[in-house]
């Protein structure tokens, strides 16, 4: 075989190795592109939000004025609520299992978003079913323990049945020791979403997973923007 020949092939062998390097570049920008997609956070259709648990209204419901007292001793009233997104949880520093569970979502929620735009004008909010045991002391202590940024109010019952019905969560007292006098407080287990107008917006249902919460409220913000 002539120099010239192998020169040829040579050069035929590198210019396949040239097409073959342009093809798999091209290849793995389409697929970097691909993945980037997949992962951006999308708008959901709400047939897609309610199989994820999420129910929000087409026009948000308006909520009646109140005053409790927040886990630091002052007034909390509707006008609080105004300004930024909170998640609303009703229940009880007593409460043996949903509520701390409830509260270690919200945590994990929190962290999720602290990696979003949206971290700064959401909040999480404990609202105490059992106003005769729940100071705001010990709910300090209690919502701090998950989250020293969540907040907790308590106060009047009658106040806090009237707010509880206009966010559809019930909850009754049961004596569970007639001598003692020992109760427990049966309640919902939704959790309330408030717009930035002090306005309930919607509420995730249980089974509650932090995941669905993560990407269907990133999605409900962004149909929003």
């Amino acid at each position: 075989m002539t120099n010239s020949a192998k020169f040829d092939i040579q050069e035929r062998k590198g210019g396949i190795h040239k097409t073959v390097a342009v093809l798999l570049l091209v290849m793995a920008l389409l697929l970097s592109m691909f993945v980037y997609k997949v992962l951006q956070p999308r708008v959901m259709s709400p047939k897609e939000m309610v199989n994820a648990g999420a129910i929000m209204f087409q026009l948000p419901r308006e909520i009646s004025e109140f005053q409790l007292s927040d886990k630091n001793g002052s007034e909390f009233s509707h006008q609080d609520l105004k300004g930024q997104w909170t998640f609303v949880f009703f229940g009880f520093t007593y409460c043996p299992d949903i509520c701390p569970v409830t509260l270690a979502l919200f945590d994990q929620l929190n962290t999720k978003l602290s990696e979003t735009s949206y971290a700064d004008d959401t909040k999480f909010l404990l609202v105490s079913v059992d106003p005769a045991r729940d100071t705001p002391e010990k709910l300090k202590e209690y919502v701090e323990y998950f989250n020293p940024s969540f907040e907790a109010i308590t106060g009047d019952f009658v106040m806090t049945k009237r707010f509880a019905n206009q966010l559809n969560v019930a909850f009754r007292k049961i004596v569970t020791n007639q001598d003692t006098g020992d109760y427990t407080i049966d309640h919902g287990g939704n959790i309330a979403l408030i717009n930035p107008e002090g306005r309930y917006q919607g509420f995730y249902k249980p089974p509650l997973d932090v995941e669905r919460m993560f990407i269907t409220y990133q999605s409900f913000r962004l149909s929003n923007n």
